[in-house]
């Protein structure tokens, strides 16, 4: 999850309102396709036992994982999981694997470490944040100046002169506190600092920091800037608090190659009837560089995958199309969603009824977040229903994730998988986001709800009313 997925739906923040919303009334809605989703009860049924029983999803994630480990847009490693992905799609039999060309952003991290000097000698944790410049060669040694805020920058400003300014903000939520990460280097240089640290944007932490992605703005000088530990960023702040004075040594080698060759890759479930119509549902191929993208966003790739793949296997073909797609460089650039789209003619888009996207991590389904019509939102909660029995069939009100972000700003109605992501952000862009964070059960009621869900969508008598 990049800059692009930041403003989605976090299920710790916003359940209990997104619970009372799915139980108002149900919008006003087409009667004859209400009729028609009441006759796939035994059909939903079957998939979510087929789902449940199955564990292949969690053991090709793994196998996705362990073999490629982190993918980050430009490296070996996400072209060859792409290939890899392809590969296993014509093994499953879907229709027509395919990849499409994108150009997308190249950052390297190269070495990287931040020294602490005074009040003592100590190595720190910390990962550079993605797009950020180098350091100077030998790095920079600078005194460290702790602010809890911008504002707080702002009110010490003519302290920040020539030193590295540390953002030591708390994790409220990650709409909020996120900005630090973004915006930091920006705030940090106006103020006339050489360099910037933030607190790693996480609730929970064990001396792990979080990478992201960051950014300039061409009207301030450009700084290095990196991520420390939550725990470290406290430990600063007391050495402050306690008059102390902190200096500390950042090296990077971090640069920025031209634009390299990458490819979102995808498959189809072919309609019977109205093939040219589209549900299209997946996640994002690429991670960062730390940890092994399975959490952020594997699982997500690998849950519409199977669905698409169990879908087939229980000889279900619908009405219209299913296309599952791994989309790259979500994480630095978004030019995945934004190719996919830009590469369809109008009479394409017009043809997409759905835009399907799981990144918030496989773990419990709750339900699932739509964006749409009233009459169509209507339709949605009574397929939702119909997942009851693995108690997801909750419908909360945004539906809007990065990579479906470029097809929702031209209509096309938007849904994201929502889980119990209580833990997300404690792995999130770090080391810790590994196989194990995951369960394979939950993953497993991951596919049955986006297999559920497409099914219906795509094989129902008429499309979703935009």
């Amino acid at each position: 999850m990049g800059n692009g997925s930041m403003m989605r739906i976090l299920p710790v923040v916003v359940c209990a309102s997104a619970v009372i919303f799915a139980s108002a009334p149900l919008a006003a809605q087409d009667t004859s396709q209400t009729s028609s989703i009441s006759q796939y009860r035994e059909t939903a049924a079957r998939i979510i036992a087929a789902a449940l029983s199955d564990s292949s999803a969690y053991t090709r994630l793994g196998t996705l994982v362990d073999t490629f480990g982190p993918r980050l847009s430009g490296s070996p490693a996400l072209e060859r999981a792409i290939d890899w992905v392809r590969s296993e799609m014509t093994r499953d039999g879907l229709d027509n694997p395919r990849t499409q060309p994108i150009k997308v952003p190249h950052w390297v991290r190269g070495q990287e470490s931040v020294e602490l000097v005074s009040p003592r000698l100590a190595a720190l944790p910390m990962l550079g944040l993605g797009g950020s410049i180098a350091t100077p060669r030998g790095g920079i040694t600078a005194p460290v100046l702790v602010v809890s805020s911008f504002a707080d920058l702002a009110a010490r400003a003519t302290e920040a002169q020539g030193k590295i300014v540390l953002f030591d903000a708390p994790f409220t939520t990650y709409r909020e506190t996120v900005v630090y990460r973004r915006d930091g280097a920006v705030a940090a240089a106006r103020a006339g600092a050489v360099a910037a640290l933030i607190r790693s944007v996480a609730p929970f932490s064990i001396r792990s920091p979080h990478t992201g992605n960051m950014a300039y703005d061409s009207t301030v000088n450009r700084i290095p800037i990196a991520a420390l530990s939550v725990e470290d960023a406290i430990m600063l702040h007391r050495m402050q608090d306690r008059g102390e004075k902190i200096v500390v040594t950042l090296t990077m080698e971090a640069h920025q190659l031209p634009d390299a060759d990458s490819r979102n890759v995808m498959a189809d479930l072919r309609g019977t009837e109205h093939p040219e119509e589209v549900v299209l549902i997946g996640g994002h191929l690429d991670s960062w560089d730390v940890g092994q993208g399975a959490m952020d966003d594997g699982g997500g790739v690998v849950a519409a995958w199977q669905a698409v793949t169990l879908l087939k296997r229980l000889g279900l073909r619908p009405r219209r199309t299913i296309r599952v797609i791994g989309w790259t460089n979500e994480e630095n650039g978004l030019r995945g969603g934004r190719g996919y789209r830009d590469a369809l003619s109008a009479g394409e888009l017009a043809h997409h009824v759905l835009a399907f996207e799981s990144d918030n991590g496989t773990f419990r389904p709750l339900g699932i977040g739509f964006t749409g019509s009233d009459s169509a939102r209507g339709v949605v909660r009574q397929i939702a229903a119909l997942l009851a029995p693995i108690t997801a069939d909750s419908v909360f009100p945004d539906g809007s994730e990065a990579d479906i972000g470029p097809l929702m700003e031209k209509g096309v109605p938007g849904m994201d998988l929502v889980t119990v992501g209580d833990r997300y952000f404690w792995y999130h862009h770090s080391n810790g986001d590994t196989l194990d964070k995951l369960d394979p059960a939950e993953l497993a009621r991951c596919v049955a709800v986006m297999a559920v869900m497409a099914y219906i969508v795509a094989d129902l008598p008429e499309p979703l009313p935009r």
